[in-house]
């Protein structure tokens, strides 16, 4: 049995994530910010945590983490010319400093973890331009560049890698997936011809979290139905 802690693991890919380690027998300590989850099972340990505080209270984590997983993000999608810098500057308040924090906390715990391991998460848009995507892409590019960073300075103790999905059936993304149209072209966009599921980058969030990947880190692992690197 090991223990998680999930930054954001009260929907979407968290929430899946969550389902899947406590499935296996693994103590989840998971935040949320806006609703906690009402189907929490007795591994499950969900506190309030807004990552924006200039001070993080992680009080409530036992003495030895073993993965830590940062979920939080935003799909803020605009023409360049009408975001203001201040929009920018929360992206990056959200997705990059509170990762940041999170993992600054918590480093002492990671240090004396099983086979520690951190996942972060960025987008297919930093690797893959598209249109109107520079406020998302910024945030995660820093995100990408911060994976292999920090990979190189935690070796051989802890790993680190990122995952860069396409678009996923998640909460955040509900503006993007709300008519019968915009499934059907947002799915036709990808070579699998799919939206991506929750479980499908929870599974990979796992296996990276597990025994069976400690040869690999400072990666960014693309699960993204085809977008980033076949055009058909």
């Amino acid at each position: 049995m090991k223990n998680y802690f999930i930054i954001g693991g009260s929907s979407g890919i968290g929430r899946a994530l969550s389902k899947q380690l406590t499935t296996a027998g693994n103590q989840v300590y998971g935040t949320y910010y806006k609703n906690q989850p009402s189907d929490l099972q007795p591994n499950e340990h969900f506190t309030f945590l807004d990552v924006t505080d200039e001070n993080l209270n992680l009080d409530f984590l036992p003495e030895t983490i073993d993965g830590l997983i940062y979920c939080p993000g935003s799909i803020n999608l605009l023409p360049f010319a009408r975001i203001k810098p201040a929009d920018f500057i929360a992206d990056f308040n959200l997705q990059v400093l509170g990762a940041i924090k999170v993992i600054q906390a918590t480093l002492p715990k990671l240090k004396k973890g099983q086979e520690p391991s951190i996942v972060l998460f960025s987008t297919v848009a930093v690797q893959t331009g598209f249109n109107f995507h520079s406020q998302v892409a910024l945030s995660k590019g820093a995100i990408e560049g911060l994976t292999k960073s920090l990979a190189a300075e935690f070796a051989p103790t802890i790993r680190v890698n990122a995952i860069a999905p396409s678009l996923t059936d998640t909460n955040l993304a509900a503006k993007l997936l709300n008519s019968d149209e915009k499934r059907l072209q947002n799915a036709q966009r990808h070579p699998l011809k799919k939206i991506g599921t929750p479980d499908n980058i929870a599974e990979v969030a796992a296996f990276l979290l597990s025994s069976q990947a400690q040869w690999i880190t400072g990666q960014i692992i693309h699960v993204d139905g085809g977008i980033s690197s076949i055009h058909n």
